[in-house]
């Protein structure tokens, strides 16, 4: 442990760097394989694929029940918990695969495609392939193998998309080509992390192991499922409530808003829960990663969501067309949410990594409440007023689970707090600019694209100057301390290997 311990804050950038890196370059292979595949399929056979995703992961919430995380999570990891936790993902797995399998026809009735059923049954081989491999993931985790994670993960997709894809696509069948390639890839995957990370393998059930595990995994599971929940409701409350064009629109809206959070928040996650574990029983070690991943989510979320609040309306000319004008509007107030959508994440991280999953859940049963009841309130002023309620509901989670993480690593109000400032004045300065500079190419009747351009090139530019005039002002110490630590990247970042 010892060993993994050392230098864990340049093992924690280079992870991120792998990480970020990997999710780009899958963002960017999926909508090539998606592109193509989009020629060569029809509409109606993508619909059904995406119905079969939402079968799929929602099913997959409840699958494992925590395990892998828990496994990841313990202060002393033993024989005996790989074993149970092999044992349980095994049994988990199966079972949720002959849940889904049993009731596909009856949730293919419930969507009214009848077609559904044969495409769900066979996408329950995923649940059967994550099980098998969900040790091996988490033991590869609590390693810190991010850059090995990152490889597996990217080699996986390119096989099952790149390749399996078209190719079955090319033969012509269908709807199955989409599925082909969704099986390869989780099988592949399966495999090579198998090969890669070995654990015991020997069934075991233990019933102090079984609790220990399950006593994490329940609270995950169920901050897991509130967390979905919050993350439907609001869309649930718009249909209802102001129709399926008012849908649309705040559909649009809240995907462009929360895609890039999401994207964000996986790649701290991924890194920032494995890395605190370690250090769990250290406080202030805890306390000082959490404050500068604070501080460093804050310097880089704030100036952006000032950005895009103020070029909104060219975001959605460019992106959408002249015909999703009413998406302006609630895309800038989801904008302004940003950080409080993005930070939320390192509490969660916070709060897993040291044990207190039944206080986050509670948490997040909260946030589904207030997300349910700003929904509602703010539909009577329509798509506004909707995502107004939401990023009041956002922004009230934020605090309750900046509270917990305060709670645990020992950080006073004050010092949460101060680690804002700096990204505050950031955004604050290169806002200004951006807002005069807009302005003036608007009068001057640049296209969309241009102003989007040129205000990306200011806003970096400006950021990169105020940063290195200024440092003290708008890095602050953990920005600084963040700065010189990733200056001295370049070795490890050469050195590091798969593995």
């Amino acid at each position: 442990m010892s060993d993994v311990r050392q230098g864990l804050a340049k093992r924690s950038v280079v992870g991120m760097f792998w990480t970020a890196l990997s999710m780009g370059a899958l963002a960017v292979a999926e909508l090539v394989a998606l592109l193509v595949l989009a020629r060569l399929l029809s509409p109606n056979e993508f619909g059904l694929y995406a119905a079969a995703l939402v079968v799929i992961k929602f099913s997959a919430i409840f699958e494992g029940l925590g395990v892998a995380p828990a496994i990841v999570q313990r202060p002393e990891l033993e024989e005996r918990h790989l074993r149970v936790g092999f044992t349980l993902s095994l049994i988990l797995s199966i079972f949720v695969a002959g849940l889904v399998w049993t009731t596909a026809p009856a949730i293919a009735d419930v969507l009214r495609l009848p077609e559904l059923a044969p495409v769900v049954r066979i996408c329950c081989i995923i649940f059967l392939c994550q099980g098998v491999a969900m040790v091996a993931q988490a033991c590869a985790q609590r390693a810190l193998r991010f850059r090995w994670l990152a490889a597996v993960d990217a080699c996986a997709f390119a096989i099952g998309f790149v390749i399996v894809g078209p190719v079955l696509a090319v033969l012509g069948f269908g709807i199955w080509a989409l599925v082909g390639a969704l099986v390869t890839q989780h099988f592949v995957r399966m495999l090579a992390i198998l090969v890669g990370q070995s654990h015991p393998k020997r069934l075991m059930l233990e019933r102090r192991a079984i609790g220990e595990l399950l006593y994490f995994g329940g609270g995950f599971t169920l901050a897991r499922i509130f967390n979905y929940l919050a993350s439907q409701v609001d869309r649930l409350v718009v249909g209802r409530w102001l129709g399926a064009e008012a849908l649309g629109v705040y559909s649009l809206a809240s995907q462009l808003m929360t895609t890039p959070a999401v994207i964000v928040g996986q790649i701290l996650d991924r890194v920032l829960f494995p890395t605190m574990a370690l250090v769990q029983q250290e406080q202030t070690r805890l306390a000082r990663a959490y404050r500068s991943s604070v501080a460093a989510c804050a310097l880089l979320v704030l100036p952006a969501s000032v950005v895009v609040a103020i070029v909104a309306p060219e975001i959605v000319l460019v992106l959408l067309g002249a015909g999703w004008q009413g998406v302006v509007a609630p895309l800038q107030i989801l904008a302004c949410g940003m950080l409080f959508r993005t930070s939320y994440k390192l509490s969660d991280s916070v709060s897993r990594a040291t044990g207190v999953v039944y206080a986050r859940a509670w948490r997040q049963a909260i946030f589904v409440t207030a997300v349910a009841l700003g929904a509602v309130i703010g539909q009577s002023w329509g798509v506004t007023g909707v995502a107004f309620g939401v990023v009041a509901a956002v922004a009230t989670n934020f605090m309750l689970m900046a509270q917990l993480s305060l709670r645990v690593t020992g950080l006073s109000w004050f010092e949460f707090a101060a680690a804002h400032f700096p990204g505050i004045a950031l955004a604050g300065v290169v806002g200004s600019g951006v807002w005069v500079t807009a302005d003036l190419l608007r009068q001057a009747q640049v296209t969309p694209l241009t102003i989007l351009l040129e205000v990306a090139l200011l806003s970096c530019a400006a950021g990169l100057v105020l940063c290195s005039v200024l440092p003290a002002l708008f890095l602050g110490r953990d920005g600084r301390s963040a700065l010189r630590l990733v200056a001295g990247m370049a070795p490890w970042l050469q050195r590091s290997r798969p593995g």
